[in-house]
């Protein structure tokens, strides 16, 4: 029989080792989603709701989500890195802050994601694609009188002077795609001369990708250039905003997903990981109006998720301009030889 001393002494073992903590508490994940906050937010708030496990999670850039973990990186405090352009998290497995991990059901998700995969020994997953475009206020072209850009050609043209906005690509991964890929669709001197021509029309450099949507939108500049899904959102909702994708030929994203080296939480960030790619975590970014082509291929997309069957997509070389040494090369031209000029 036990006594009641005996009991006490088990009962003290067992929350020393953490036995009764483990049975009671479902865990926490600390996370950086760098995608829309819509999706960020809802996607925390649903997987919470499905398991049990708090999710702590900060909403940043990828160029920022990147040097928080660079800064991180000694004692890292985050678990789980999701969502946003994809070069930025090639470059973090390139210097070491990632973690490999490949899940069971890699035949459930695209190609383009299974070759991220691939490419970076598993350290980075394709979460989601979605191609450059331009978006635009249909009733403030009509009011300036300007016409509906088609070509990248037409985005230098003097007419368009302090209508165009953009991200700044030091802070934005989707600036930073859009400057890869010109440098890839034109050449590298000829994108460099038509970046100093664009840079005269352009009316502010935001820090984020996902500004020029919502800016569009509410009519607080008339063309923006980012992913067109984002513009896409907020037609889909009845604003006066219409989308293509330049004539010319584009570049894209794959989005990535990650786990951090070093990790505290590693089986709560998995579960987290898990879910984000499952059916049910893939189709909240219709939910949330966030519309990007998903990665997994198991379930019905959301039809407002624009096609890119029409888009001319160039053969962007993740692995060359995703290398840490090639961003930092061409950012520092950028800024040199474009953000110093007056506008």
């Amino acid at each position: 029989m036990l006594t009641i001393k005996t009991i006490a002494a088990i009962a003290m073992l067992a929350s020393a080792s953490g036995v009764f903590a483990q049975s009671t508490e479902p865990g926490t994940v600390n996370a950086i989603c760098s995608t829309d906050l819509s999706w960020c937010e809802l996607a925390a708030q649903e997987f919470t709701r499905a398991t049990g496990i708090k999710v702590l999670q900060a909403h940043k850039a990828t160029g920022e989500a990147a040097a928080q973990l660079r800064a991180e990186a000694a004692n890292p405090k985050t678990d789980l890195w999701w969502g946003g352009t994809g070069d930025p998290y090639l470059q973090a497995a390139e210097q070491g802050l990632l973690e490999p991990y490949r899940p069971t059901y890699m035949n459930d998700l695209h190609s383009w994601s299974v070759r991220q995969y691939a490419m970076t020994q598993n350290m980075v997953g394709g979460f989601y694609t979605s191609a450059i475009g331009f978006g635009w206020n249909t009733e403030l072209l009509k009011k300036k009188n300007l016409p509906e850009p088609k070509c990248w050609a037409d985005m230098v043209k003097s007419e368009y002077k302090g209508d165009i906005e953009i991200s700044h690509p030091a802070s934005s991964g989707t600036a930073y795609t859009i400057l890869a890929g010109l440098v890839q669709l034109m050449g590298e001197e000829p994108a460099f001369d038509y970046m100093q021509k664009l840079h005269k029309n352009i009316s502010n450099y935001t820090r984020s990708g996902q500004a020029q949507a919502p800016n569009v939108a509410k009519g607080e500049v008339a063309i923006g250039i980012s992913f067109i899904f984002g513009f896409d959102g907020w037609r889909h909702n009845k604003f006066p905003v219409k989308t293509t994708a330049p004539c010319e030929g584009t570049s894209y994203e794959v989005g990535g997903i990650a786990m951090v080296k070093g990790q505290r939480n590693k089986e709560a960030a998995k579960r987290y990981y898990d879910w984000l790619m499952s059916p049910q975590g893939q189709a909240i970014g219709g939910r949330a109006n966030s519309l990007q082509a998903p990665a997994n291929k198991t379930f019905k997309q959301d039809p407002r998720i624009p096609s890119l069957d029409d888009v001319r997509l160039i053969k962007y070389d993740f692995e060359k301009y995703g290398k840490s040494a090639e961003r930092k090369r061409l950012l520092e031209r950028w800024r040199k030889e474009v953000e110093a000029l007056p506008r």
